[in-house]
C-alpha cells in the first residue's frame, strides 16, 4: 500500500465518521416495486448471478436499494458493510484477492486513494454522462451517486440573512467572535479543509484556520450538536453539512435556522459514489449496479429519504435548497479525487493546535 493512501484511511478512520453523507438517518419508505431505469441500460455481456459490494454506506440508507436491485436482476448481492476508510484500507490490503467487486464509498476522498493506487477500472462513457463533471473522475474511474453541500446554518433569531458574508473567510472577522460553531474533529469538517487547501492554498487555508479559532468557536462533537446549539441559540452560526436541517425540519418546520450558502468553496459539494475494482469478478452487474444507483427512482430515493443532493439532472433535492448549479462557484471546481490528501489536512489542524 502506498504510503500516502494508507495514512489518508488510517486517519480518516480515527475521526468522528462524520464523512457519513446521512449518518443515522433512516429511510422510512420502501422504493416503488415498478422502478425502472429512465434510460437504456448501457451494460454489456451477460449479467453475473451475484455481486460483492464493500459499501460505506449504512445500510440504513441503502438497504432497500439493494434489496430492489436483488429483484429487479436476479442477482445476489454480498454487502460488507463498514467504515468508508477501513473498507478502501482493505482494498488495498487484499489487493489482487479482494473479493469486492465494486466500492461504494462515502467520501471522494477514498475514492481518490484507490484510484491513485491504481485499483479501478475506466466506467462507461454512457454512465459518467450521468452526472457533471464536477461530481465525477476525469479520468473516469468513479462517478458520484449523492452529493452534500458545505453550509453555514443560522439562527434566524440571531442573524439576520443579510449580514452573513459571500465568502467563507468572512466570518474570520472580529464580528463573529463567540457566535460560531464547530467541529474540527468530525470527517466532514476535515474533508472542507483538505478542499480548502486544494483551492485556496495552504497558507490561506491555515489564515482562516487561525482566524476562525480566534474567534473563539465554540468546538462540538459534530454536525447534530452543532444543529442542536444553534436551534438553542447558544451559537449564531455553525459550519455543518445540509441535511441535517433538513431532517430536523420533518419532524419541526419552525426551527429557528435557516441555510447559507457562501459563493466559495465554504460549500463544497462533496458526493457519496462507486468505483468498479480491476479484479472485479462480476464486472456486468457491477456496471449495472451503477446504472441502477443513478436511475431516476433510485435517485429520487435518495432525495426525499437521505435528504441528499440527487447528481442527475432533473431531480430536485427535498426541502428549501439552492441547485446544485446555484451553488457551483469558479473555487468548487477542484478534482474532488484530491481530497484524499487528508494527511497534510491533519498535520494542520495540528500546527494550528485546533485538534
Amino acid at each position: 500500500m502506498q504510503r500516502r493512501q494508507f495514512i489518508y484511511l488510517v486517519g480518516l478512520a480515527t475521526v468522528s465518521g462524520g464523512l457519513a453523507i446521512a449518518c443515522d438517518t433512516n429511510p422510512t419508505d420502501t422504493v416503488e416495486s415498478t422502478s425502472q431505469a429512465t434510460t437504456a441500460s448501457v451494460t454489456t455481456g451477460e449479467l453475473e448471478k451475484e455481486l460483492v459490494v464493500y459499501s460505506g454506506r449504512n445500510e440504513k440508507l441503502i438497504g432497500e436499494l439493494i434489496k430492489k436491485f436483488e429483484q429487479e436482476t436476479g442477482a445476489k448481492l454480498q454487502v460488507r458493510y463498514g467504515d468508508t476508510a477501513e473498507l478502501a484500507s482493505a482494498i488495498l490490503e487484499e489487493g489482487a484477492n479482494s473479493p469486492a467487486d465494486i466500492f461504494f464509498a462515502q467520501d471522494a476522498g477514498a475514492l481518490g486513494a484507490i484510484q491513485k493506487a491504481d485499483k479501478v477500472v475506466q466506467l462507461p462513457t454512457a454512465i459518467l454522462n450521468r452526472v457533471d463533471s464536477a461530481y465525477r473522475s476525469p479520468e473516469g474511474k468513479w462517478v458520484g451517486i449523492t452529493g452534500r453541500v458545505r453550509t453555514v446554518d443560522y439562527n434566524t433569531n440571531l442573524v439576520k440573512a443579510g449580514e452573513l458574508p459571500s465568502s467563507i473567510f468572512g466570518f474570520t472577522e472580529p464580528k463573529w467572535k463567540g457566535r460560531i460553531g464547530w467541529a474540527p474533529t468530525n470527517g466532514s469538517f476535515q474533508s472542507f479543509v483538505t478542499a480548502l487547501r486544494v483551492a485556496e492554498g495552504e497558507g490561506r487555508a491555515k489564515q482562516w484556520l487561525e482566524g476562525i479559532k480566534a474567534n473563539n468557536a465554540r468546538v462540538y462533537s459534530n454536525n447534530t450538536a452543532i444543529l442542536d446549539a444553534l436551534t438553542r441559540g447558544e451559537v449564531a452560526v455553525g459550519f455543518v453539512n445540509h441535511y441535517y436541517l433538513e431532517r430536523i425540519k420533518q419532524e419541526n418546520p419552525q426551527v429557528p435556522v435557516e441555510h447559507h450558502f457562501t459563493e466559495d468553496v465554504g460549500s463544497l459539494v462533496n458526493v457519496a459514489g462507486i468505483a468498479i475494482l480491476n479484479t472485479a469478478k462480476n464486472p456486468n452487474i457491477a456496471q449495472r449496479f451503477g446504472e441502477f444507483m443513478l436511475n431516476e427512482d433510485s435517485q429520487n430515493y435518495f432525495a426525499n429519504q437521505t435528504y441528499e443532493y440527487p447528481l442527475t439532472s432533473g431531480i430536485s433535492p427535498k426541502g428549501n435548497l439552492k441547485s446544485l448549479k446555484q451553488i457551483k462557484t469558479e473555487t468548487q471546481k477542484i478534482d474532488l479525487t484530491n481530497l484524499n490528501d487528508l494527511e497534510a489536512t491533519l498535520k494542520l489542524l495540528q500546527q494550528v493546535q485546533i485538534i
